[in-house]
């Protein structure tokens, strides 16, 4: 039995090439980054939106001349009453 022995330079191994995605896989890739970015947008713009909205009514019933805790002791008294 013998064994061949190479003398020289190895040869590299074969590349595996990465096959282009097709549309579906390009889609859903799409789809994925879509679903991440408006999840992101939502954690930012729901607290913004909610602040704004409190912000609003403050101003509001300041411009009225008011206050929430008296529109809230108002509401109380007239449940009271019923």
């Amino acid at each position: 039995m013998t064994t061949d022995l190479h003398e020289g330079p190895l040869e590299a191994a074969p590349t595996i090439a990465k096959a282009k995605p097709t549309w579906r896989e390009q889609r859903r890739i799409r789809r994925r980054r879509r679903v991440w970015f408006e999840e992101i947008l939502a954690w930012v713009l729901v607290p913004v939106i909610l602040f704004s909205c409190y912000w609003a009514v403050e101003m509001g019933l300041r411009a009225l001349g008011t206050s929430t805790s008296a529109v809230f002791d108002g509401l109380h008294s007239i449940l009271n009453a019923l």
